[in-house]
């Protein structure tokens, strides 16, 4: 199919980009790597009055670190990213978590923050935010505001970005080399997960979170668990996030993917 006829326009600036989404609203949609919004264009099952292209800003491509929070702009792309030297050092859970999403063609044009605007619940990108807490910096023509990942994920694709709001940036808090774990289940390397899991040892124990069984992302911070009390937690945990079954697997066995992989991986994190 071809997608239905829309107006382009190319951004020189920031300014630009947000009259546009200002004039517009709705019928306006944002490009940035555009591996998810093109396949909804063709099948028509976004029909944009305007598009706004991001991509040649230069001040969106930028990652900027500093003690506590690494900044990933609008237009960092995945692969850009992944090939960051500081990665590994500043962001481990990131790290594991980036070879995962999509294959190298996709991760080379596709970028973060359009993942996490597209608001797949089995994508990667939105998993690691909740996990490590991080926010989602939102702009307009009249205001600037951060939400909070368990904020800004509202249900399956649909986020609490206004429709004047663009997604400037993303930032993670700075892990250092704090210990951390990822494990999905696709079908095929490089698809969405059918379970996509993720710890991280906090001060006071684990947080554990869960992508591709319910709406959202969903975490749980626990205390140092082992034995019967982790099993039970995750058994808990597991009913707690309203697995379905579709094509791809039932919810009995999304259940189970859950408490074998968190098990593994909230022992690695605490051992």
């Amino acid at each position: 199919m071809k997608p239905a006829a829309f107006d382009y326009i190319r951004a020189e600036s920031v300014g630009e980009v947000l009259d546009g989404l200002a004039q517009e609203g709705g019928d306006a949609r944002v490009l940035a790597g555009g591996q998810s919004l093109m396949a909804m264009l063709n099948m028509r099952l976004a029909k944009p009055k305007l598009l706004i292209d991001i991509m040649r800003l230069s001040e969106l491509g930028r990652i900027e670190q500093s003690a506590e929070v690494v900044t990933i702009g609008a237009g960092v792309r995945q692969a850009a990213l992944l090939a960051w030297p500081a990665l590994a050092g500043t962001l481990p859970l990131l790290a594991l978590a980036l070879p995962w999403v999509g294959h190298v063609q996709t991760r080379s044009c596709g970028t973060v923050c359009g993942s996490l605007a597209h608001a797949d619940p089995s994508a990667e990108m939105p998993l690691v935010l909740v996990a490590l807490g991080g926010e989602v910096h939102l702009r307009s023509a009249k205001r600037r505001r951060r939400l909070a990942a368990n904020d800004f994920f509202l249900g399956m694709m649909l986020t609490a970005r206004a429709e004047d709001e663009l997604i400037e940036a993303v930032s993670f808090p700075a892990q250092g080399r704090g210990r951390c774990a990822f494990r999905e289940v696709a079908r095929r390397h490089g698809d969405f997960a059918i379970v996509a899991c993720a710890a991280v040892a906090t001060s006071k124990g684990v947080r554990f979170a869960v992508g591709g069984v319910g709406d959202v992302p969903l975490v749980r911070d626990w205390p140092r668990l082992d034995g019967s009390a982790l099993d039970d937690a995750l058994n808990g945990f597991a009913y707690e996030l309203d697995a379905r079954s579709d094509v791809h697997a039932t919810a009995r066995y999304r259940r189970d993917l859950v408490r074998m992989i968190g098990r593994d991986l909230v022992r690695e994190v605490l051992q």
